[in-house]
Parts: C-alpha cells; structure tokens; sequence
C-alpha cells in the first residue's frame, strides 16, 4: 500500500528521514535532498515527481522550500547531517 502524502507531512519520523536523504541520481547526485535548489525542485514539480517515496520526499521538499519554512529542518539537519 503507497504511502499517502498527507502522511508523509504529518509524520515527524519522515521529516527527519527527509533531512538525511540524498538525492540518488542526476545533476545533485550524493547531495541532501534539503540542500537541492529551489529551480531544481521546482523543474520536478513542472515536470512531475518520481514515483514512490523519493517522489513524495521531494515534493515534501518543494513544499518547504516555496513556503519558506527550511528552518524547519536546520535542527534535524544537524542532527542526521555530521559535521552540519
């Protein structure tokens, strides 16, 4: 069963998974998903988000990148990020 996006947002525990993912392919390979640019989130979201969960994770991250609410994650950046 997918998991549904309204539950991703409500689930603290994926807030923090989110904080510590990289981003798997492309251009920002290796890099956090929290650290990808806004233009590169914002051409997925033109474009249409990955199936699955790296889909949900980085229109979670579109979310809170065109909200302005990053500082959000600063606290669970430097908690799953060493050396942030």
């Amino acid at each position: 069963m997918e998991q549904d996006k309204s539950t991703f947002e409500m689930n603290p525990q994926a807030l923090l998974e989110l904080a510590g993912t990289r981003m798997p392919f492309g251009k920002y390979k290796d890099r956090y998903l929290c650290d990808l640019p806004e233009p590169y989130l914002v051409w997925f979201h033109q474009k249409g988000f990955p199936q699955g969960k790296l889909g949900m994770q980085l229109s979670a991250m579109f979310e809170i990148k065109v909200n302005g609410l990053e500082y959000l994650l600063k606290p669970l950046k430097q908690q799953k990020q060493p050396g942030k």
